[in-house]
């Protein structure tokens, strides 16, 4: 089974076509697509299973796009209590250790 890796915007080159997971806030709604910022801003297609908030945070898993768009699958509002330092640390961490994080 295939681990989904946390990622942020400068990563994204490197997984696409693959599942990855994001932390970020929502910096912009506009119709089926968000704008988020994890560590730079990513564009983000909705599902219809989608309810996310400007200003909130938001975990979304999704398919990154050749252009660096995420298809989301899933996604969870966070609210608005969310470190994003912490959760960028996490994925810094990730990809310094990835043995500890990855089940290829």
């Amino acid at each position: 089974m295939e681990s989904t890796p946390r990622v942020t915007c400068a990563y994204l080159n490197s997984y696409v076509g693959k599942n990855v997971m994001i932390v970020g806030k929502v910096i912009q709604l506009r119709g089926d697509e968000a704008l988020i910022d994890a560590d730079g801003n990513i564009t983000a297609h909705l599902n219809r299973d989608s309810h996310l908030t400007a200003g909130s945070g938001v975990q979304v898993i999704g398919k990154v796009n050749p252009d660096l768009s995420i298809k989301v699958l899933s996604s969870l509002d966070l609210g608005t209590a969310v470190d994003y330092n912490l959760a960028n640390t996490v994925v810094e961490i990730s990809h310094q250790h990835r043995s500890l994080f990855a089940s290829d």
